[in-house]
Order: structure tokens, then C-alpha cells, then sequence
């Protein structure tokens, strides 16, 4: 006979809602473990939920359909089944073929993006907010017919204020302003920039956000995109969120340093047409017509295409084309990322990439803005020193850049960090850009941030505590 607490017997328990509970606590386990069977290909994921709904029915259930379930595939879906954006971004108005030995990483990146590598572009990088934030405000302030903001993280702050200034000022003079600012980037509860842009007439809006978590997860799908575009012929893009941290002249408390960069030439019109899918996922409205997407005329040599990646139709677009990038490379691998907990898959690839005579250079911040994100990567990095893969220490203030080269000539840039979230979860936007000079630039500057080096006597000398600590956080990597 079935018993439950203090003994008693099921058909004895004397009072009805507990026996109510036990029953609908069964029968939401049974649920989440049809469901994960049948929706979760990760196998430790699928484990995980199944073995949470059966230890713990009722909290288990909540939480998975509060964060277990992918509503944004399904979403995405409907909307885009429906209609879907007009938009022309990755036409191939400027197709570039690539016939030398990089045409493997085209070829497969062409499919894996589904748009066209397009040549004529012209790239200038920017250095932390002291650089980027001025070109971009000057950009806002010359716009004459369109003007698309996308970020993570909009400040209403000595720096973000100005950006508030100037869009509203766009929108009086009669320029067509669009912002997206993220649910939980931008602030959950409150978002103060978003609140002054709606108040004075400007069109935006919260990616994703709904303070009733059974309408949306919007606490575990995020868009990490930074993209800003102007008229539709020049375009920024890169790591960097808007707010006072990342002008360091400023002498912030907690400063920020990050990479940006300035785009012309038809690539921008993939950019433009990146925010239009976004905008369409998030209002329900069409991005069309030459004030958004005019006819795109080059302006350098630069080859470069537009990546995206999310929860919705582009799951896992630009985890496969860093592992396709490492596979092909022959030489040399230098990437920087401000957080570096890949997937296993990511690890063995640069570990292999290592043994067959591939130079694999990894920067990392010293001192990261997530100490538990520090303590799970120093348990996760150890395969890759054993092979020989060098990981560098980037001195304070703390580094936010996302950069990737390969070969001296390869590059990815871009919003997307080396984390499961960012290459699972995270609506994220990547530019791979195929230009020898570029390459030089980022390589000379991750070159310049390079200070201690990481070894296997640092990890093998942490006390018994700190690699327990460590490997408890290296638990938590889904979800950090």
C-alpha cells in the first residue's frame, strides 16, 4: 500500500488537496518527461529536467515550462508562416566568390547562414565607448531617412542619454527611428530609456518581455544583438552595450572596455535586414522600402557576411560555423571572448586543432564582471592546456570584446560570446569578415592585451576548496 508522510496510508490521508497534489505532481512529471523525450535532443538537458519533475513534481513542472520550453521556435514559426518580413538582406547584390583556400569556410558558411558572402565592404574599428560612442552619435545626427537601434543593454546615463537625445531629435525631423531594446538587458521591472523614448513619440520596444513568465520565458532567451544602421548605407556592430561603463574617460566604477565597428557597403543591407526580422518577431511589422533598404554600392574590399543565431529558425547557426572555421584553419587561431565556456564539442575542436600543428591563442579577461563564471571556466579549461593550447590573461578593466581570427585572414566579430548561452539560448549577430588587413588589426590588438599566461601548474595549485568551488560552477554552465 502506498504511503505518504508520517505513515499514513493514501486512501487514509485525511485531508483531499494533498492527495489532489500528489496526484497532479505525477501526472506533471509524466508531462515533462514525454515532452523533454521528445523536444530535447542534449542528453545531460534531458536527464536533468526528467530526474528535477520526478524529485521535485510541482517545482520541477514550473519551472520547465517557465524555462524548458522553446515558445520562441514556436513562435517564430507562427509568425513568419503567416507573413514573414519582406526584406531583401542576403540578395547577393555584391556576391563575392571566394577560389582560394578559405572557399571550404564559404561554401559551408554560405549554407550554414543562408545568405551570400558580399564583397565592397569598408570596416573601421572602434575602441571602447571614448571612440565608438561619437562616430555613432554623429552617424544619428546626419540620418535623413532611417534609423535602426538594436541592444542589449540602452543606458538612460551620462552616455546612453545622449543616444536618447539624439533619436528623439531624429524622430522629430522626421526620421523613421525603430529601437529594440532587450526585456532583461534593458531592465525588466523598469527600463528608464525605453520609458523616454515612448514618451516622446519614438517607436520601441522590449524584445521579449512579458513580467508573467507562462506568456514568454523572458528570463532565459535574450537578444544579445548590438546593431545600429543608418538610412540603410552604414552600419555599427560589434560587442559594445550603451551606457556610462564603457567610456572610460569618464573614470566609471566599474569600467568596461569593448571593441566596435563601422561597416559600409552591402553588407549593411544584411544588417538592416537582421533588424527587420527582429522588429517583425517583436511588433509585427514590415521593414520595407529604399529608406530602410536602398540599392547598396561598395565601398572597400573587404568580404564580409552577416551571421545570426538564436532560439527560434537560426538555432546554432554560429556555434556550427566556429567549429567549421576551426576545422578548416591551418595555422593559426586567436580568438578573445570576455566569457569562455563552450560546449565540449568547441573544446575538442581547438584541442585537435592544437595536435595537428594549429597555433590556438585564447584571451580571457584576468578579472571577470562574474566571479562564478571565472570559477567554472578554470574548471573547464584543462584539456586544452594538456594539449598545448596557449590561454592568456587579459589585465583589468574588465575586457567585453568578442573576436575571432584564423589564419590571418579570417575574422568573426560580433555580439556572441564563447558560452552555451550565447551559442544556444541568446539571440546573438556575427559578422564574418574574410580581409588580411583586418585581421592584422585584431591580431596586433589582442596581441597588446596579452599579460599572464594561464598554465596547468596555476590550475594544479588551487587548494581542494576553490576546485570543488570551481567544479560545482562548471555545473552551472547551461545557465549562466
Amino acid at each position: 500500500m502506498l504511503r505518504l508522510l508520517g505513515g499514513w496510508p493514501l486512501d487514509a490521508w485525511p485531508w483531499f488537496p494533498v492527495r489532489l497534489l500528489v496526484l497532479v505532481g505525477v501526472v506533471a512529471a509524466i508531462l515533462v518527461s514525454f515532452h523533454a523525450l521528445l523536444h530535447k535532443r542534449d542528453v545531460g538537458s534531458t536527464i536533468g529536467w526528467i530526474g528535477l519533475a520526478w524529485l521535485s513534481p510541482l517545482a520541477g513542472g514550473l519551472l520547465y515550462l517557465t524555462f524548458g520550453i522553446n515558445r520562441v521556435h514556436r513562435r517564430a514559426r507562427r509568425l513568419r508562416g503567416r507573413h514573414g518580413p519582406a526584406v531583401r538582406g542576403g540578395a547577393g547584390t555584391h556576391v563575392f566568390v571566394l577560389d582560394h583556400r578559405l572557399a571550404a569556410l564559404a561554401q559551408a558558411a554560405t549554407r550554414i547562414s543562408g545568405r551570400a558572402a558580399e564583397g565592397g565592404n569598408a570596416i573601421a574599428l572602434f575602441r571602447n565607448g571614448d571612440a565608438a560612442y561619437p562616430a555613432m552619435l554623429e552617424a544619428i545626427a546626419q540620418a535623413r531617412h532611417s534609423i535602426a537601434l538594436s541592444s542589449y543593454i540602452l543606458r538612460d546615463d551620462a552616455a546612453g542619454g545622449q543616444f536618447i537625445d539624439a533619436l528623439v531629435a531624429a524622430h522629430q525631423r522626421g526620421v523613421a527611428v525603430r529601437v529594440l531594446i532587450d526585456g532583461i538587458g534593458g531592465g525588466w521591472f523598469r527600463s528608464a530609456a525605453y520609458r523616454r523614448l515612448r514618451r516622446n513619440g519614438v517607436p520601441a520596444a522590449r524584445f521579449l518581455h512579458a513580467l508573467r513568465p507562462w506568456r514568454m520565458p523572458v528570463l532565459n532567451l535574450r537578444t544579445h544583438r548590438k546593431i545600429l544602421v543608418i538610412d540603410g548605407r552604414l552600419a555599427f556592430t560589434g560587442g559594445m552595450n550603451i551606457g556610462a561603463e564603457n567610456v572610460l574617460a569618464g573614470h566609471p566604477p566599474h569600467p568596461v572596455r569593448d571593441t566596435h565597428f563601422r561597416f559600409d557597403g552591402p553588407v549593411v543591407d544584411q544588417l538592416v535586414a537582421a533588424f527587420a526580422e527582429d522588429w517583425w518577431f517583436e511588433m509585427e511589422q514590415e521593414l520595407t522600402g529604399e529608406a530602410w533598404f536602398p540599392p547598396p554600392t561598395p565601398a572597400g574590399n573587404a568580404v564580409a557576411r552577416v551571421v545570426t543565431s538564436g532560439p527560434d529558425q537560426d538555432i546554432g547557426k554560429i556555434e556550427f560555423l566556429i567549429l567549421e572555421a576551426i576545422a578548416c584553419a591551418r595555422h593559426s587561431i586567436r580568438l578573445m571572448t570576455p566569457y569562455f565556456l563552450p560546449a565540449e564539442r568547441e573544446i575538442t575542436a581547438l584541442a585537435l586543432a592544437q595536435l595537428r600543428g594549429v597555433e590556438v591563442d585564447i584571451l580571457v579577461p584576468e578579472r571577470g564582471d562574474h566571479p562564478i563564471m571565472d570559477s567554472a571556466m578554470r574548471a573547464h579549461v584543462g584539456p586544452l592546456l594538456a594539449r598545448g593550447c596557449r590561454i592568456w590573461r587579459n589585465p583589468p578593466p574588465f575586457d567585453h570584446s568578442k573576436i575571432m581570427v584564423v589564419d590571418g585572414e579570417w575574422c568573426l566579430i560580433g555580439s556572441a560570446n564563447w558560452d552555451i548561452r550565447s551559442l544556444r539560448l541568446n539571440f546573438e549577430l556575427n559578422v564574418e569578415v574574410y580581409d588580411k588587413d583586418l585581421a592584422a588589426r585584431l591580431e596586433t590588438l589582442m596581441e597588446s592585451c596579452r599579460g599572464r599566461r594561464l598554465s596547468i601548474e596555476d590550475l594544479d595549485a588551487r587548494s581542494l576548496s576553490a576546485r570543488l568551488r570551481d567544479a560545482a560552477a562548471r555545473l552551472l554552465m547551461p545557465y549562466l
